[in-house]
């Protein structure tokens, strides 16, 4: 991680699970989500009745979390939200998830859209932070809070 001392950006490489590029304002979760009956598909809320982020919202955020929760039906939910635009616009995790990477994979085939799906470091983001990801060097994943 690195910050610049000019403009107060923080940079942190990662690896794409899915390549792409988002901006956004991070949705940091402290728990893990699960698509599947966690987030209502039509409106983005989160839903699950016992997570600690209920009633938030994930449409158009970089959503932040450690890791995806369970069941493989969630690869379906996060696609159908992808097509409906009620998807993250991008998410960041700290361990490699195969669930959520086959819905965003299923959605760029099925309706030729994309999100990015990375895995990093996300000590230091809380919600509200403007969040870029980009493609950088050697095809890493670039995370920058601007």
């Amino acid at each position: 991680m690195t910050r610049s001392v000019e403009t107060g950006l923080v940079e942190r490489t990662g690896t794409f699970q899915l390549a792409g590029e988002a901006q956004g304002s991070a949705l940091v979760l402290s728990q893990a989500l699960s698509f599947w009956g966690g987030v209502d598909v039509e409106t983005g809320d989160i839903i699950d009745h016992s997570h600690p982020d209920l009633g938030g919202n994930v449409a158009g955020k970089i959503l932040v979390m450690p890791s995806g929760r369970g069941s493989s039906s969630s690869s379906s939910v996060l696609a159908e939200a992808i097509r409906r635009g009620t998807a993250p616009a991008g998410i960041i995790l700290e361990r490699p998830d195969p669930i959520l990477a086959v819905g965003v994979i299923v959605a760029e085939f099925l309706y030729e859209i994309s999100m990015p799906l990375v895995v990093c470091e996300i000590a230091g983001i809380v919600s509200g932070d403007r969040i870029a990801i980009d493609l950088g060097e050697d095809a890493q994943a670039t995370v920058s809070t601007i």
